[in-house]
């Protein structure tokens, strides 16, 4: 969703795409042994841990669930060939964010810049100290954001914008999408329409619920090394085109303990409550969304994040409860 409100910084970066820039060495590749065996274990424990594209069907109804990946890879386009005459068949696509949401998150970064921007008060700088503004800025300056941008940044949009790796800011800000917008663009172009699983100030209203205080501390997390950010999106990469999400998962769980300087169960705690936050609590709250979309529909097609299908609190068990019954397609 956030794609656009970064065009103007990231235009500066130059020129390529993110799957020939986001290479290299991947985190599975540093880990110990032991490590990989407390990740495997995990993740094996995950229910619906594999898998990106699955059928939901009852009484004659079908839901046809679809874990994307937000940023553009050429391996996409063979999944997005697996589900387009899906969502060419279907009465309603779902998604986390229609074309009509992403025209409102525009005029509101124009109309309503105090959700986004320090426009009153100390900046970031001045909240700061020396040593971690400094780091802050050259983070963002890898991504195309001089320093006087960044020091007008809420810390909860900085943040988001940290977690971009520099290798794939300017795909998403030239508007080189993933399977979301591939497939959102594939309902544009045939008129299937398209209704959104929640309001698109959702992820802002939750992010801007912590005290200046709490958003900074977040913020200070967001200070990876530019390798290890790197070798965590190759990981990414490599796990969604395994169709192992679960792993994935359970990997940036390790990776937040273990990042350096962090307590470790500070770390932990972290974690979990930024998984309740952006997957439980979504996930939770999509379910009636989706049960009012099939009261007036029989064919429909949800393609959001492939993170929210996993887990015992995940789309697809949160289905199951509700007595669809579930196959994997991919």
């Amino acid at each position: 969703m956030l794609r656009r409100a970064f065009t103007a910084a990231a235009l500066m970066l130059t020129a390529g795409h993110a799957a020939a820039q986001c290479t290299g060495t991947s985190y599975f590749e540093t880990l110990t042994d032991d490590q990989r065996m407390q990740l495997e274990q995990a993740a094996a424990a995950i229910p619906y841990g594999e898998g990106l594209i699955w059928d939901a069907t009852r009484d004659g109804q079908v839901i046809t669930l679809v874990g994307t990946m937000h940023i553009y890879d050429p391996r996409l386009d063979a999944i997005f060939d697996m589900v387009a005459d899906d969502v060419l068949a279907a009465d309603v696509v779902l998604l986390e964010a229609t074309p009509e949401d992403q025209r409102a998150l525009e005029a509101m970064l124009v109309d309503d810049p105090d959700m986004f921007l320090i426009t009153d008060g100390p900046t970031l700088p001045d909240l700061l100290d020396a040593e971690t503004w400094q780091a802050l800025s050259s983070a963002a300056s890898e991504r195309g954001v001089p320093g006087f941008m960044a020091a007008q940044m809420q810390p909860w949009y900085l943040s988001l914008m940290l977690a971009i790796p520099p290798c794939a800011m300017l795909d998403l800000a030239m508007g080189i999408e993933g399977l979301d917008g591939m497939i959102s663009d594939l309902a544009t172009a045939n008129d299937i329409p398209m209704r959104p699983l929640e309001s698109f100030t959702t992820l802002f209203e939750m992010f801007q619920t912590g005290s200046m205080e709490e958003q900074i501390d977040m913020l200070r997390l967001s200070l990876v090394s530019p390798d290890t950010q790197q070798q965590m999106f190759v990981a990414m990469l490599d796990s969604y085109f395994s169709n192992d999400v679960g792993r994935l998962w359970e990997m940036s769980r390790m990776a937040v303990a273990d990042t350096p300087g962090l307590d470790p169960e500070m770390g932990a705690a972290v974690f979990a409550e930024m998984e309740d936050m952006l997957l439980v609590q979504r996930n939770r709250d999509w379910i009636p969304v989706i049960a009012e979309t099939m009261a007036e529909n029989d064919t429909v097609v949800a393609a959001f994040g492939a993170a929210h299908l996993i887990g015992n609190d995940g789309v697809l068990q949160l289905l199951e409860n509700e007595g669809w019954d579930l196959v994997r397609r991919y």
